[in-house]
């Protein structure tokens, strides 16, 4: 303590000579004394302040007067050694302060004082030289924080003062860079800017740089610094193009390139690139750069700059430059719009769909290179991820501020009488169930008993009990798993189904179970029974057999092998060839038929069944049926009338059994590949440029090449448009824009065949929209190898390298795209190596989940649920444009008796309302709907629990047609249809209309749903957040404080996302939002919470790249955790009924943390074994 004592003893005398002075000068000034002892007084604070930093901080501090007196005194003296005393004063000041002490100056009125003394000093003639150094020097100091200095410069005429010093004064170098640093503050002003333009600056500081020159570096730094500050306003830049200065400057520059051998003068060149970057704003500056092949100069110099890592600031200022300066180019398309027509029933009025049918032909083929100075996006190599994105970082214009339109008015939008009309979609409020065999008053205790019900847990992957296996098998094989109605029955009705039947017959899945049920469709059941059992056994008994594992169920087991393996004789291509059915056929590629290549040297058919069975190509999830998919997709209406299915969807998809880190992207890879696009205008020779794959010319022939790659996206989800090989491996993809679109290219999935392995292809897809993208920050795209699959790996990995998403030279005009702003597209450019000669290889943007698979999956869910426990019904809500249903799920538990007071409990539990894949290229929010659904399906304790707390009411794939034909974010209406919630069309967007019209039928019957959440995928954040409705902090986020303290609000919303992020590892509530924009008004999330009055309606986002915390930090995400984040969900809810209805629930908390533990297990998986197969598992109860 006695230390902090001595500090202010010594300071203090200090300070007191100080104060002291300070107080003499301000005397001095009042008494208007002689000026011998102002300049003594003013010599020795510049003494102080020299030698002292506490004598600067004490007249800087804050209420300090020294600033003031020292200003006072330098307004009113006549005295020149006294004005330059303080001068010296105010830059010693601001020199070792930094930006606070200059701010502090600013805020004293400094920049008009010394603005004026420059001015009286101009009047002298010649002009006190050390003076004008002085105040030049100060002003340039001063002059960037005062946001008010060009202005304040012009009027007082200080513009020309400076510049005519330097017209003056061209060999007095000392006087000359003071008043060129001042020259670059006064041009940060566009106006005076100009104004030193008409004046000649321009030519001026062409005089002062020049070649490579040992003297006057600083000097030239500075002249070239102002001229590229002054080169920023188009009228200097045209004048600059006019005189011929832009090969000046390349002259220039290479001329520094060259002699700099030691890299001393790296700033030099760099303010060279600078003012290239500023006159090559313009189109005539780009014009001449070209001309003055600025190109591949700019190209070869960086290209040698590229070994000297310091010198990385030139390299990637010349790729911004030669990417800007690159000639515009239309895509190599006929039209931008999509390559498919569909007529639509009804033209929209307004919007961009009329807009597109009102186009005039070849309007998209103009290419708009106006003017602008909007800088190309630096992707500079030390480019930081902003994981906060324009959703999170609201700008005030975009925020709803109305309170009167915040606050929810429920409003019916639609009569009762018209709301009647989705009656028939709400049995469950109705049904006596007289005709049902239900459980007894007691519900069975959950003891597995050895029949087969839903999967245990989505996904799941606890260890199995082999003890128990072999047992489990004998039993599973006899039993015969309960079913509701006739199977074939189910599959005719599922097929053909029509509003009008759902109508007449609005209890098709509520029928007890058939006694006529046919022997085939029992077998049929129990084989799938028995090759899911196979598998599992397989993989995890160690000995060759497992207990009372028989030889006749070895002989079951290996009868699926002949359909599901490729072998030569190829038995299943009869089922699923060219003569599938008549009127279509559903085609299979040819590696199925010509024999797989094997991971060994023995026969594949000599093998034993249990080595057959490890490729087995369907290896897990037993909600998948190679033939019942290619039985749904003949009913499956696409524009394009696909008739291939790909083989990712038909032998399905398992989780790979390892992780797969978020990619770390080597230095360098963007600038590296932007310079290989650069090389195809400065060696155009080298570019081959063939067309080797096209949607808009079929017919046309690719050539026989070996070395050729052979591309497709002819299936359900596929989007591929055009192909061209640029280079021998190397190829420019084109998307197809959504139907009755010209844009929305994110969206890819198609094939590739022909490949050898060891070489690297490099893939370019060059028409994406988007201004950014996780490809930059560590996402791959998904590559799956048939191959692999045929091997028993059939799974989607992450796959590529030297991974990047930039800005290209291709563009359309902003007519054509709908007056959206950019006008320009981007590259996602990878590199693949593949692992297999000739392979079938499927890329895509994300796991591709088809509606085909939705139905399937929904199939093989009725199929086997046991119907004493589960209320399950499939309804069809309603035709999409195209024809196909809309799936419509009721999920809950079934009343324990026909009583009444099971029927009252039954029917009065809350409604959750779920959606998903409203936008087709968020194919993540179906798989977290897939872990949603089977869970909800399966039999566990929590599950039923849940089931018996809540109505389930679900429309798992809100945009059918968009899905099937490959879009990334419309229907066929060319419209977004989570835009379209407010005034939804019954004709252009009867999904939207009907689905709403459910929840609005659910408003007047009182039955107000708990929950809405809509699930979506994100693509440029990472993890999985939810976006909700709150009045006060949408409010808040206007900075209106007052105003946000007067709304009274329940902070309920918050409560889901707030448990979420307790129980699920992928959930991040530091990315959740609350606000309310108005471009955002007309989504499902806000129309729901405003106009249905649901509190809790959320959109829920899953990344479509992976996790930065958590325990799946570093890790991208696949659709294991995509379905666990479905499951966890469930969880979710059950909490919060057990915190919203303490009272009506008494669900232990214990088993909600077991089963949030036993869903955590399935992360910990390490063998090969799928989620779903785990329903064959004993409950570990």
């Amino acid at each position: 303590m006695s230390k902090l004592k001595v500090i202010p003893e010594k300071s203090l005398t200090n300070n007191s000579r100080i104060v002291g002075l300070l107080a003499q000068l301000e005397k001095i000034n009042a008494e208007s004394s002689e000026s011998d002892t102002a300049r003594y007084v003013t010599s020795k604070i510049l003494h102080l302040v020299q030698s002292q930093e506490k004598t600067r901080r004490e007249m800087t501090a804050k209420g300090s007067t020294g600033m003031e007196i020292l200003l006072s005194t330098l307004e009113n003296t006549k005295d020149l050694q006294t004005t330059l005393n303080i001068l010296s004063i105010l830059v010693e000041l601001v020199s070792a302060g930094g930006g606070r002490r200059v701010s502090f100056l600013v805020t004293k009125g400094g920049s008009q004082i010394l603005l004026q003394l420059l001015m009286n000093a101009s009047k002298e003639s010649p002009p006190h030289e050390e003076l004008m150094v002085q105040i030049h020097s100060i002003l340039a100091k001063i002059g960037p924080k005062d946001k008010k200095f060009g202005v304040k410069a012009r009027i007082n005429g200080a513009l020309n003062i400076t510049l005519n010093l330097v017209k003056q004064n061209l060999q007095n170098h000392r006087l000359v860079l003071p008043c060129l640093q001042l020259l670059r503050v006064y041009s940060a002003n566009s106006v005076n800017s100009v104004s030193l333009g008409k004046n000649g600056v321009v030519e001026l500081m062409f005089k002062i740089i020049g070649p490579f020159s040992k003297k006057n570096s600083s000097l030239i730094k500075v002249a070239l610094d102002t001229l590229a500050a002054l080169l920023k306003s188009k009228t200097n830049a045209r004048r600059a193009v006019d005189r011929g200065y832009v090969q000046v400057l390349l002259t220039i520059y290479v001329d520094w390139h060259r002699h700099d051998n030691r890299h001393r003068n790296m700033l030099i060149r760099k303010g060279i690139l600078q003012s290239l970057k500023s006159v090559t704003n313009i189109k005539l500056g780009r014009k001449a750069f070209i001309d003055a092949n600025g190109m591949k100069i700019l190209y070869n110099t960086s290209q040698e700059c590229l070994a000297v890592r310091t010198l990385d600031p030139l390299v990637n200022t010349s790729s911004l430059i030669m990417r800007k300066c690159f000639p515009k180019n239309r895509l190599p398309l006929p039209t931008i719009k999509s390559s498919f027509h569909f007529q639509l029933p009804v033209i929209p009025m307004t919007g961009p769909v009329a807009q597109l049918y009102s186009l005039p032909p070849e309007v998209d083929d103009v290419v708009d290179e106006s003017d602008d100075n909007d800088d190309i996006d630096v992707e500079a190599e030390n480019e930081t991820e902003n994981e906060d994105d324009l959703d999170q970082n609201f700008k005030n214009d975009d925020i709803e501020t109305d309170i009167n339109k915040l606050k929810p008015q429920q409003e019916p939008g639609r009569t009762i009488e018209d709301l009647k009309m989705y009656e028939h979609l709400f049995p469950e409020l109705v049904d006596d169930f007289q005709d049902y065999d239900l459980i007894s008053k007691e519900p069975k205790p959950f003891v597995f008993e050895g029949k087969v019900r839903g999967p245990i847990v989505v996904p799941t992957a606890g260890e199995e009990t082999s003890g128990n296996s072999g047992s489990l098998r004998k039993v599973i094989v006899k039993e015969n798993i309960p079913s509701r109605g006739d199977e074939g029955e189910k599959k005719s009705t599922f097929m053909n189904l029509a509003k009008e039947d759902i109508k007449d017959d609005r209890t098709l899945q509520q029928q007890p179970g058939d006694q006529n049920r046919t022997i085939s469709s029992v077998h049929g059941l129990n084989n799938d029974i028995v090759k899911a059992l196979d598998r599992i056994t397989l993989q995890n008994i160690p000995s060759q057999t497992a207990p009372g594992f028989t030889a006749e169920t070895k002989k079951d087991c290996s009868l699926p092998l002949t359909v599901l393996t490729c072998a030569k004789a190829c038995p299943h291509m009869a089922a699923c060839g060219n003569v599938l059915f008549e009127g279509r056929t559903v085609q299979l590629g040819k590696l199925c038929c010509t024999g797989v290549e094997t991971e060994d040297d023995e026969d594949t058919e000599s093998n034993s069944s249990v080595e057959q069975a490890s490729v087995e190509v369907p290896d897990g999830p037993t909600l998948h049926d190679p033939d019942l998919y290619i039985e749904i997709v003949k009913n499956t209406k696409s524009v394009p009338e696909y008739s291939e299915v790909a083989y990712p969807d038909y032998f399905g998809h398992i989780p790979p059994p390892f992780k797969e880190p978020i990619l770390e992207r080597p230095y360098g890879v963007q600038r590296t590949k932007i310079a290989q696009d650069i090389e195809r205008l400065i060696h155009q020779s080298d570019i081959i440029d063939r067309v080797v794959y096209d949607l808009d010319h079929p017919n046309y022939t690719i050539p026989e090449e070996g070395d050729i790659l052979k591309f497709n996206s002819k299936f359900e989800c596929g989007n591929l448009r055009k192909v061209i090989q640029i280079r021998k491996n190397e190829y420019d993809l084109i998307l197809n824009s959504d139907i009755n679109s010209n844009h929305y290219h994110q969206w890819f999935y198609f094939e590739v065949s022909g490949m050898r392995p060891g070489v690297a292809y490099r893939f370019n897809i060059i028409n994406c929209e988007k201004s950014n993208s996780q490809f930059n920050y560590g996402m791959q795209p998904l590559m799956y190898s048939v191959q692999e699959a045929l091997n028993g790996r059939p799974w989607w990995i992450r796959m590529g390298t030297d991974i990047c998403y930039y800005k290209n030279h291709f563009s359309r005009s902003s007519v054509a795209a709908g007056g959206q702003k950019g006008k320009s597209y981007y590259t996602i450019t990878f590199t693949v190596n593949f692992p297999h000669k000739d392979d079938v290889c499927y890329f895509a943007y994300h796991y591709p989940y088809t509606y085909s698979t939705l139905q399937m999956h929904l199939q093989k869910l009725e199929s086997a649920h046991n119907p004493q426990q589960i209320y399950f019904r499939k309804d069809v809500l309603c035709e999409t444009l195209s024809g196909n249903t809309c799936p419509l799920v009721t999920i809950t538990a079934m009343p324990e008796s026909n009583y009444y007071e099971h029927l009252c409990q039954f029917r009065n539990r809350p409604y959750v309302f779920l959606s998903a894949r409203v936008h087709p290229g968020e194919t993540n929010a179906s798989w977290v709907m897939k872990g949603t659904l089977e869970y909800l399906m399966s039999n566990n304790p929590t599950a039923q629990s849940l089931r018996e707390s809540y109505i389930f009411k679900i429309v798992p794939m809100l945009n059918p047609d968009g899905v099937i034909n490959g879009n990334h974010r419309c229907s066929l209406s060319g419209e977004d249809l989570n835009r379209q919630w407010q005034n939804p069309n019954p004709d252009l967007h009867p999904t939207i209309y009907h689905a709403k019209g459910l929840l609005q039928y659910l408003a007047a019957v009182k039955r107000l749903p708990l929950v809405y959440c809509d699930y979506h995928g994100h693509s440029r954040k990472k993890n999985v957040f939810m976006y909700g409705c709150s009045i006060k902090e949408t409010v808040w986020h206007t900075n209106d404080n007052a105003t946000s303290c007067d709304v009274v609000e329940d902070t309920g919303y918050r409560t889901l996302p707030k448990i979420l992020s307790h129980i699920a590892p992928a959930f991040c509530m530091s990315s959740c939002s609350f606000v309310v924009e108005k471009s955002k008004e007309s989504t499902a999330r806000v129309v729901i919470w405003r106009e249905i009055g649901v509190q809790r309606s959320y959109t829920m986002e899953s990344t479509l790249c992976g996790c930065d915390q958590g325990k799946y930090k570093g890790l991208q995400i696949g659709t294991r955790e995509l379905e666990e984040m479905g499951a966890k969900f469930c969880v979710g809810l059950l909490r919060l009924k057990r915190l919203t209805s303490p009272l009506e629930y008494n669900l232990p908390s214990s088993l909600l943390d077991f089963e949030n533990d036993l869903i955590d297990s399935s992360c910990k998986v390490t063998r090969n074994l799928g989620s779903s197969e785990l329903q064959f598992l004993p409950p570990i109860l």
